[in-house]
């Protein structure tokens, strides 16, 4: 089997068990946007990816992507930043990427609302939330999104379009849905609210080890690498 046909088989499966987890919380299969994480892949599976249908494609790490656009990797998709975010890499994404995903500071999320502004743009971006408190990880803690969110509100530049989370590792016997019914508990709060740039169109929560779990707890968006690409 060549390559090309295994990523259309393992996309084909991931669809599979994505509309399966969606019936099953009584939702339409149609409301999960798939983003294929390429991180460490090349321009040409990447695009096997992308003509197997995936909605979008999410890379970690700015260097790669920069490489990979100029390969015209990511041509036929919309593209996602989905790692950490150093400052003096903003200006490089920018404008590049359809959505941010991962911002999670105000100091981040100013320096990317000025970099739109003198580019005429708006940014798309998601607000990511530390929501297993780990001090090695990004993101707000669940206690401060509401300040995030009115920061963002009066941030020129940007446009908030919903919530990210990576929850911690977790032993096999247990189970995420605490922390992703909890994401799913802030994302239903702020959408309430009436904000300024902000549309809460995106629950992005879920990878290859947990995306059907996080469907079935209100995950509209997924972040799939190896159960498309393989391992890394």
């Amino acid at each position: 089997m060549s390559s090309g046909n295994s990523i259309a088989d393992n996309i084909k499966r991931v669809r599979e068990a994505i509309a399966e987890a969606a019936v099953k919380a009584e939702r339409s299969p149609d409301e999960i946007t798939l983003v294929a994480a390429s991180k460490t892949k090349p321009a040409d599976m990447i695009q096997q990816a992308i003509a197997a249908g995936v909605d979008a494609v999410g890379e970690n790490r700015v260097q790669e992507m920069l490489e990979k656009n100029a390969q015209g990797a990511y041509t036929g998709a919309p593209l996602h930043f989905i790692g950490q975010l150093q400052s003096n890499k903003v200006n490089k994404i920018v404008g590049l990427c359809d959505l941010i995903e991962s911002v999670g500071s105000a100091s981040l999320l100013a320096q990317i609302g000025r970099r739109a502004v003198s580019l005429g743009i708006n940014q798309g971006i998601l607000i990511e939330v530390n929501i297993g408190r780990e001090p090695q990880k990004s993101g707000i803690l669940p206690e401060h999104l509401t300040s995030l969110m009115e920061t963002a509100s009066q941030t020129a530049g940007v446009n908030v379009q919903g919530l990210m989370t990576i929850p911690p590792v977790i032993p096999e016997n247990e189970r995420n849905c605490n922390f992703f019914d909890t994401m799913f508990k802030l994302f239903i709060d702020i959408m309430g609210k009436k904000y300024d740039n902000v549309s809460m169109r995106f629950l992005s929560m879920g990878m290859s080890d947990s995306y059907p779990e996080a469907i079935r707890c209100g995950a509209n968006m997924v972040r799939i690498g190896s159960a498309i690409f393989g391992s890394r």
